[in-house]
Parts: C-alpha cells; sequence; structure tokens
C-alpha cells in the first residue's frame, strides 16, 4: 500500500506530492518542523507539540497556516489512512514560494506538507541492552530552541558517529560541556540526582524531555537542570536519552568509557516504566 501523505489541503499518494524548486525550505531551509509520536494509533503530548510549532512559527516571523484542531484532525486522518498503530507523524511548514532573494517581500503563503512513519518504539531492543553515544563538537547555529529544517549539523554530528559505531551523537560545546543529542536529549544520573541541561537558546526544549521532567515532580524523583561537562557524563551512574522517536533509552557507553554498571540503571527503568504509563493514559 501507497503511503498517503498531506500537502496543502489534499491527500496524495507519496510518490504524487510535488513542491517548488523555488520554496523556500529549498532554498534557504526557511521552515520549521514537529514530528509528534503515536502510540495505540492516538497521539502523544500533541498540545505540547503545538505549543512548540506556534512558538517556532512566531521566532521565524512565518503565519500559521492551521489551527491546532486543524492539525489535529490532519494527524488522526493520516494515521487512519496509513494504519499506523505505533511511529511518528512529520509535520513541515514553509515561508512559501518566491524567486530566490534572502530578502522575501510581503506575506507569502506557507507551504504546509505531513507524513507518518511506522516505528516500533515501546518494543525496541535497545532498551533492554543500551545505546553508545559518541561525542562530537557542537556546530550549530545559536538558535536551537526553533524546531527549524537547518539539521545539517545534526546529520554531520550523526553521521559521524555512526562511522564511529554509536547509535548517536553527544554533542559538546566550546565551553566543555554538553548540550544534547543530535536528535535526542540527554540526562545523566549522579548519586540520587538526575540531572539536564536547562531549557535555553542552546538546545531544544524536547517533548518529551518535558513529559520526563513533569513525571520527576509528580513521582517525587530529584531532578535538577543544569549545565554538566563531558567529564561528568563519563563519570555518572547512570545516562539516558529522550525523544519522540524513541521515548526513553538508556545509554551504556560514550566513547570508549563504559557509563555506571555498562547496564540500564534502576533510574532509567523507573522513568521508562512511568513515561509509558504517561502517553498511554494521556495520548488523544
Amino acid at each position: 500500500m501507497k503511503r498517503i501523505v498531506y500537502l496543502n489541503g489534499k491527500y496524495l499518494p507519496e510518490d504524487e506530492a510535488k513542491i517548488s524548486i523555488f520554496d523556500r525550505a529549498v532554498l534557504f531551509g526557511d521552515a520549521i518542523y514537529e514530528v509528534a509520536g503515536v502510540i495505540d494509533s492516538k497521539l502523544i503530548d500533541f498540545d505540547s507539540h503545538m505549543q512548540r510549532y506556534r512558538r517556532s512559527l512566531a521566532e521565524l516571523d512565518i503565519p500559521a497556516p492551521l489551527d491546532r484542531d486543524e492539525i489535529l484532525s490532519t494527524f488522526r486522518k493520516l494515521v487512519e489512512l496509513n494504519q499506523i498503530t505505533e511511529g511518528l507523524v512529520y509535520l513541515q511548514v514553509t515561508r512559501g514560494e518566491a524567486d530566490r532573494d534572502f530578502v522575501w517581500q510581503g506575506e507569502l503563503k506557507p507551504t504546509v506538507f505531513m507524513f507518518t512513519q511506522q516505528k516500533l518504539s515501546t518494543d525496541n531492543d535497545a532498551a533492554n541492552t543500551g545505546v553508545r553515544l559518541q561525542s562530537v563538537d557542537d556546530i550549530r547555529w545559536a538558535r536551537r530552541d526553533i524546531k527549524s529544517v537547518n539539521l545539517l549539523g545534526q546529520v554531520l554530528a550523526k553521521k559521524a558517529a555512526s562511522d564511529a559505531g554509536a547509535y548517536e551523537a553527544l554533542m559538546v560545546d566550546t565551553d566543555g560541556y554538553i548540550t544534547e543529542c543530535g536528535a535526542t536529549s540527554f540526562f545523566i544520573v549522579t548519586g540520587e540526582l538526575l540531572l539536564t541541561r536547562p531549557v535555553s537558546n542552546d538546545i531544544l526544549s524536547g517533548i518529551t524531555r518535558k513529559a520526563l521532567v513533569a513525571l520527576c515532580n509528580t513521582h517525587g524523583i530529584r531532578l535538577v537542570e543544569t549545565r554538566f561537562s563531558l567529564k561528568e557524563a563519563l563519570q555518572a551512574d547512570e545516562a539516558f536519552i529522550s525523544g519522540a522517536s524513541s521515548y526513553v533509552l538508556p545509554v551504556v557507553q560514550i566513547d570508549e568509557q563504559k557509563i555506571g554498571s555498562g547496564r540500564p540503571g534502576p533510574y532509567f527503568l523507573k522513568l521508562r516504566e512511568i513515561y509509558l504509563e504517561h502517553v498511554r493514559a494521556s495520548a488523544i
């Protein structure tokens, strides 16, 4: 069965969906995106994604072409048409089409497209075995808080990690502090404290990260949002990553250093359990 996608108000077979070579997403990466998880054919943390969607558009001065309810109904329709039980829905909004010029004139009509991906995240072997990260220099621009489609820094980081045999890239700033991973947020456990980098322009405010922070507060898990170095991460008792496509995964090795016992630890096991309970109870 051909995948059905959404483009500018139409549902189309994926091979019929085309955008202009003059779209500013193609010419300048002038666009934002969101990726929402799907579990039991329902959407995970949808309203948090919509809050970030609106913020990213506002930061780039792109008018919102669809409101929350329109996106919700479209996401649900795509999940139904493509028979997605577990996976992702991708949304991209570009500034629109215009002849190539850095400065756009007037208000362009945004291009909107969405598609689904089937992906099993609950039944993931990596949750049992753990993953390895490879540290890389963080070479991205200074507005990482905007979920723009400018992802070349992440592409290069994740390719370097893959070439080194790692699952994910762990990005380190010029001061030696960890920012985040290529496509996931990063946490460590030291003693009885869970640490993660505070939200700022330096990192994307991950939706799964946001949910985990809230769950820590409601379950009495001590969490501190603070900067920490690669050296501190290498000496951590536990580490794990979070994201829409992977939920929560344990990190058992960074570079050549084993983390803690080298196996998924108790903080990870607890947080993955309560996170899955949360998404199953709250997905819409």
